[in-house]
């Protein structure tokens, strides 16, 4: 979607000027009032100076209601008479039109640490995820005019532009909360169906968290704000299967373990009947080549220290 959003190319007058202007206004109402007074005791008209008088507090008083000062990542958004002007953007001390309607919103990155939420990942396992996201206000137009962030019911707040910034800030929590279900529901917790090519939760991080920017800056689009970097910052099992996954990946680690020792087990027990055989140092026959690899196998796969065992016999019989 196109935005409507430009540049405020209005009167803006410096703010310093204009204050000096302002100082001299209120002293002209001053001397008009003396002056008025002054006329009146002698007997002579004096409307004309009252009828100044009025006049330039008037105009004192309006000056008086334009200034406007802007910190660098700050905005104004204009509308004269509910018809949207522009947005101001120019740091400084300035002042701008009174009769305009001025609302402030900010620039600047902020951070949203979204507190964990329980979801079903791709197989229906109930995980706990969390994201930390930074973002930021992109299109003032969209954020100030498609998404409702009036503030005016809110006791001692004014026009303020912390107060607009906490509305657009629960604006993003919600669908935050949204694209990260609909992420978290994409991916299996981890690879527990022995897919190698499948990105998962645990082990697909930057692609995930990828994903789960692209999406939140779906969401947010509509209200002018963008997802500058999203990344999941905690993930766990639900507690109700927590401890029965627990067991299930220190039994997957155990028989990974217990696969390696067999492996060097073999590799030894194949390399120590290859050296004696190559020696010469005794000569074994089938029944002694598999009693012999029977027992290495038990004491370099056993979990237990083997018990020797002095055979005072001799090898044949």
């Amino acid at each position: 979607m196109e935005s409507k959003e430009f540049e405020f190319h209005g009167g803006s007058l410096n703010g310093f000027l204009m204050c000096a202007i302002d100082v001299v206004l209120y002293l002209a109402t001053l001397g008009s009032m003396i002056k008025g007074i002054v006329e009146a005791d002698a007997g002579r008209p004096c409307v004309f100076w009252f009828v100044l008088m009025v006049l330039l507090l008037i105009a004192a008083i309006i000056c008086s209601c334009g200034f406007a000062m802007l910190e660098p990542n700050e905005a104004k958004v204009m509308t004269f008479f509910g018809r949207y002007v522009g947005t101001f953007r120019k740091t400084g001390f300035y002042w701008l039109n009174p009769f305009m309607s001025v609302k402030n919103v900010s620039l600047r990155a902020r951070n949203l640490n979204a507190e964990p939420i329980k979801v079903n990942d791709k197989v229906g396992n109930p995980v706990l995820i969390g994201l930390v996201l930074v973002w930021r206000l992109k299109d003032t137009y969209k954020a100030i005019f498609d998404i409702d962030t009036d503030v005016s019911s809110q006791a001692n707040v004014g026009n303020s532009a912390t107060a607009r910034m906490n509305k657009f800030q629960s604006f993003v929590a919600v669908q935050s909360d949204s694209a990260l279900r609909e992420v978290a529901g994409m991916y299996a917790y981890d690879n527990e169906h022995n897919d190698d090519g499948e990105v998962t939760l645990r082990d697909g991080s930057e692609e995930i968290n990828q994903v789960l920017k692209d999406k939140l800056n779906e969401r947010l689009a509509m209200a002018g704000m963008e997802a500058v970097e999203a990344r999941i910052n905690y993930l766990a099992y639900a507690p109700e299967i927590a401890a029965v996954m627990l067991r299930r990946q220190q039994a997957a680690a155990i028989i990974t373990a217990r696969e390696k020792i067999v492996e060097g087990a073999v590799s030894m027990v194949k390399m120590a009947l290859d050296k004696l055989s190559k020696e010469e140092v005794v000569e074994l026959d089938d029944d002694k080549k598999a009693a012999m690899v029977s027992n290495l196998l038990v004491v370099l796969c056993g979990d237990d220290s083997a018990q020797p065992v002095v055979n005072t016999g001799t090898l044949n019989h």
